[in-house]
């Protein structure tokens, strides 16, 4: 898959015990952009709406933890809750780009949502 390349994917024609691991501007935009990724963070985004509840706070909380495998502190809950509203916001006043991407405006804006949350250093680096 070309985007692998970003990754410092090696070739497939020798045996390669260890991978260099790297961390550049590049691959970030490559998980923004790609589609592959963006399917991903479509999926994860029906996912919260189907089994995290109603309620924002319930739903920010479960993305944060599929994405990272832990609840999300008091700031970051605060900051994604804040990000989540300017999203469904802006996706009722352009219906046409939320259909575009996912539907409703809410499964819009928590597309973006989980695709950032799986853009997340703590999200992408397994330490």
């Amino acid at each position: 898959y070309p985007s692998m390349l970003t990754f410092d994917a090696p070739s497939r024609e020798f045996c390669n015990v260890r991978r260099v691991r790297t961390n550049t501007p590049l691959q970030a935009l490559t998980m923004l952009n790609d589609p592959v990724f963006f399917e991903a963070a479509q999926a994860m985004a029906k996912r919260i709406l189907k089994e995290a509840g109603d309620r924002p706070g319930d739903r920010a909380a479960y993305a944060f933890r599929l994405a990272t495998g832990r609840r999300p502190d008091p700031g970051e809950a605060d900051r994604l809750l804040s990000s989540l509203h300017r999203e469904i916001a802006y996706f009722k006043e352009h219906p046409e780009e939320a259909k575009k991407l996912a539907g409703e405006p809410e499964a819009a804006a928590w597309t973006i949502i989980s695709n950032v949350l799986l853009n997340l250093d703590e999200a992408v680096t397994k330490e």
